[in-house]
C-alpha cells in the first residue's frame, strides 16, 4: 500500500492511497477459500469446488469486498498513523474511467483513490478555578404560595348549569357541537361533539368565545373568525372560517374555599400538605430557572476562553439545520426579515456565528467529558427514558421499546445527561458565589449573549 499526503488546508487533509493489485487479489483468495466450505454447487461435493470454478462465479463479488476491506483498513490505518481524531467520516473518492476499473476487478490493475478527511483541532483547556459564576437564587414566598394556590382553586372549580333558558356570560361553560367550514366547505379537524369551552380562557380560536355570550342551552348560532396567521395549520392559517354551534348545555363556575377538604379533594391530606407540596413545586420551579441562568453564563465563559477553528463542515451542517428551522418559522407565520428589522444576509451572518458558537462549544464540553472520564451510566439512560414514559400514561411500554429499539432517540436523552454532568463537573471547579434576589429579578430575561 501506497500513501501520499496530497493536500492540507486548515482541518483538511487529502491523501492518495495505492492498493496493489497483488494485495487485492490475494484478499480475494482467501474469500474464496473460506467461501470454498459454505457453498453448495449441484455437481460437486461439498467442500470440493475447485476455487478456479468458485472465481468464475463469485470473483467479482469477492473483489468488491476485498476492495471494501482493504480500504477500510487503509483508512483505518491512515488514521492511526496520523493520530487523527475525525470530525466526519472520511470522503472516498474511486475512479470512474470503465477501463480502469475493470482492470481493477479482474486483477491487473491497482486501485488508485483519494481519500479526503476533516480532522477534529487540538483543544486545548482552560484553567475552570479561574472561571467565575454568580448563581442567583430566590426565597418561596408566602405571597407566591397563595397565589399558585389561587390558580390551582381557579383551574378546580366545580360547574353547575344554570338551568332551562339561562344565557351564558363570561366566566361560564358552554357544551356545544360544532362544524366548521372555509368557504362554504367543511375542513379537516373543523367539527367537534360534545365540547367543552371556558368563555373567557382564549383556548379557542381568537373570537370564538366571545361570540357564544348570550347563547342557551338548545340555542344554534353562525360564529365567524380568522384564524391567527401563526396557526400550527398552515393550510388554515389567516382563513376566514364560519362554526355552526348547537350549545347543549351552559353552567356557571361555583366558589372554591381553599381548606382542608379542597385539598382532599385534590387527594392530600391537608391544607397544610396541599401547601408544602405548592411550595416545593414553586422551589423547584425556581431552582430550574436558577440553573438555566448559571449554566448560560458557564457556556458564555468557555466560549469566552476557547477560541478556535471548528470543523467547517460541522458548522455549515449545524448552520443549516437552524436556518431550516428560521425559514420554516418564518413562512409559519407568513413574515420576512423585513418584518423582523433584519436583512436575509444579515440574519445568515448572525446565526452562522451562532452555528459556530454551539459546535464550538459542543467540541469543548465533549473534550472535557473524554479528559475526564465523564459517562452516561446505563441507570441514567433508563431513568431519563422512565421520565419520559411517565409524561405519557398508558403509553409507558411504548415508550420504553421506541427509546431500546432506535440508537438516535436515545442519543437524544443521553447528549443532555452527559452535558450536565460536564455543567456540573466544571461548577465544582469554578468559583461560585450564591446571591439570593427577589423572583422578579431571577426571571428577569437578560440581553442576548452574543453569538460568539
Amino acid at each position: 500500500m501506497q500513501v501520499t499526503q496530497t493536500a492540507s488546508d486548515g482541518l483538511k487533509r487529502e491523501f492518495k492511497v495505492v492498493l496493489p493489485a497483488t494485495d487485492l487479489a490475494a484478499k480475494v483468495d482467501e474469500k474464496l477459500v473460506e467461501l470454498k466450505d459454505k457453498v453448495r454447487i449441484n455437481g460437486f461435493r461439498p467442500g470440493k469446488v475447485p476455487v478456479g470454478h468458485l472465481k468464475r462465479l463469485y470473483g467479482r463479488s469477492a473483489m468488491a469486498e476485498a476492495i471494501e476491506g482493504a480500504m477500510r483498513e487503509a483508512n483505518a490505518k491512515i488514521i492511526t498513523d496520523h493520530g487523527f481524531k475525525l470530525a466526519r467520516e472520511p470522503d472516498v473518492t474511486l475512479p470512474t474511467e470503465q477501463a480502469e476499473v475493470e482492470k481493477v476487478f479482474e486483477g491487473s490493475g491497482d486501485l488508485a483513490y483519494t481519500v479526503a478527511m476533516e480532522i477534529m483541532p487540538a483543544i486545548e483547556l482552560a484553567d475552570f478555578k479561574g472561571i467565575e459564576i454568580e448563581k442567583l437564587t430566590a426565597e418561596v414566598t408566602d405571597a407566591e404560595v397563595e397565589e399558585a394556590l389561587a390558580r390551582i382553586a381557579e383551574q378546580n372549580k366545580p360547574f353547575a348549569s344554570k338551568g332551562e333558558g339561562a344565557k351564558a356570560e363570561k366566566g361560564d361553560r358552554v357544551t356545544m357541537d360544532f362544524t366548521g367550514s372555509i368557504d362554504g366547505k367543511a375542513f379537516e379537524g373543523g367539527t367537534g361533539g360534545d365540547v367543552t369551552v371556558h368563555i373567557g380562557s382564549n383556548t379557542f380560536i381568537p373570537g370564538f368565545e366571545d361570540q357564544l355570550i348570550g347563547i342557551a342551552a338548545g340555542d344554534s348560532r353562525t360564529v365567524n373568525v380568522t384564524f391567527p396567521e401563526a396557526y400550527p395549520a398552515a393550510h388554515l392559517a389567516g382563513k376566514n372560517a364560519q362554526f355552526d354551534v348547537k350549545a347543549k348545555l351552559v353552567e356557571a363556575a361555583g366558589n372554591v374555599t381553599i381548606d382542608d377538604e379542597f385539598a382532599k379533594s385534590l387527594g392530600l391530606e391537608s391544607l397544610a400538605k396541599l401547601k408544602e407540596a405548592v411550595k416545593d413545586r414553586v422551589s423547584r420551579e425556581h431552582a430550574g430557572v436558577s440553573r438555566q441562568r448559571v449554566k448560560r453564563q458557564l457556556l458564555d465563559a468557555l466560549d469566552k476562553t476557547h477560541k478556535f477553528e471548528p470543523p467547517p463542515t460541522l458548522v455549515e451542517d449545524e448552520f443549516n439545520n437552524v436556518w431550516k428551522t428560521v425559514n420554516e418559522d418564518l413562512q409559519g407565520q407568513k413574515r420576512t426579515f423585513a418584518d423582523e428589522g433584519t436583512t436575509e444576509e444579515k440574519a445568515k451572518e448572525e446565526y452562522r456565528a451562532i452555528a459556530e458558537r454551539r459546535v464550538r462549544l459542543g467540541l469543548v464540553i465533549a473534550e472535557i467529558g473524554e479528559r475526564n472520564s465523564i459517562k452516561v451510566t446505563d441507570e441514567e439512560l433508563t431513568r431519563a427514558v422512565m421520565d419520559r414514559a411517565r409524561q405519557l400514561p398508558g403509553r409507558e411500554q411504548e415508550i420504553w421499546d421506541y427509546f431500546r429499539n432506535n440508537p438516535n432517540a436515545s442519543a437524544s436523552l443521553r447528549a443532555p445527561i452527559f452535558e450536565d454532568k460536564v455543567i456540573d463537573f466544571i461548577l465544582e471547579l469554578a468559583k461560585v458565589t450564591e446571591k439570593t434576589v427577589p423572583r422578579e429579578e431571577l426571571y428577569k430575561e437578560d440581553e442576548p449573549a452574543p453569538a460568539s
